[in-house]
């Protein structure tokens, strides 16, 4: 299945390739099956090996194997319920994968993920600072804040003063192994949106390039906004508006964790041949 992720009306969201049977794949043949697909992510659902997991899955982005992303949580719970999966739990699906187990609810037309706890946080090295600000055009009086906020990509969140500042980044034309960054910038209080994100990631080959809509930095743009008091949950975020895309991520604060919810739908829907 290709699945819209995050997703505020028809092909608005980020697109994600899911293959429902990945038993017997090899890794490098999941790999060289995302890499032909050409987008951000593609998912391998199998049986989950875990006893409380409702299935298994592997998420692959060009180049290399993530532990953790949002959007292909998101997308590989809907793949796997439309394709007939059901949970154990009613209204709850536990999804295991390199990150361990991750609980999602349904919330209406949403499903939303439970943040995971990030890996690294803290302050970033002044002089990586400097280099990661100077790739993307922009200087140190730019910058309101930033800090570690990986939760399994490796993201690095820079503030910006505002929406527009972000919104006005160019996507860097350069080759940097390890470049996981996410733009983020407050929007007035007459936007239906509370802030603006954008994420650039390095792929297999050091290229830059910039993602539609990311559930995994939206969780660690939500834990670091909200533990430094700039936002509060609920809310509702926008990305991909550089790209044409028009995706809504949605925030909510339930028993002591953040929630990172959106609607996916089943766009295309065929058979893989390998």
């Amino acid at each position: 299945m290709q699945l819209d992720v995050f997703a505020s009306g028809p092909f608005t969201g980020n697109p994600l390739a899911v293959v429902l049977d990945g038993e017997g794949l090899s890794t490098a043949e999941m790999q060289q099956i995302t890499d032909w697909t050409n987008l951000s992510e593609a998912t391998f659902l199998s049986a989950p090996t875990h006893p409380e997991a409702d299935y298994r899955v592997r998420i692959f982005c060009p180049g290399r194997e993530l532990p953790f992303a949002g959007h292909p949580t998101l997308g590989s719970c809907q793949a796997w319920l439309s394709g007939g999966g059901v949970p154990m739990s009613t209204g709850r699906i536990v999804q295991e994968c390199g990150a361990g187990l991750i609980a999602i609810r349904r919330d209406g037309d949403r499903l939303a993920f439970a943040a995971p706890p990030m890996i690294r946080t803290g302050p970033v090295d002044p002089a990586l600072l400097e280099r990661r600000i100077r790739l993307i055009g922009l200087d140190e009086s730019d910058v309101v804040a930033s800090a570690w906020i990986d939760n399994g990509p490796g993201w690095m969140g820079i503030l910006l003063e505002s929406a527009d500042a972000v919104l006005d980044v160019d996507v860097p034309h350069a080759s940097e192994p390890g470049f996981d960054v996410g733009l983020v910038g407050l929007r007035g209080p007459e936007s239906d949106c509370a802030i603006e994100v954008r994420a650039f990631f390095a792929d297999g080959s050091g290229s830059i390039r910039e993602d539609p809509v990311t559930g995994s930095l939206n969780a660690s743009v939500a834990q670091w906004l909200t533990e430094t008091g700039r936002v509060e949950a609920p809310y509702v975020a926008a990305q991909g508006q550089q790209l044409g895309r028009r995706g809504r991520v949605y925030v909510e604060a339930d028993d002591g964790e953040l929630w990172i919810g959106g609607r996916s739908t089943v766009s295309i829907t065929g058979t893989l041949s390998t």
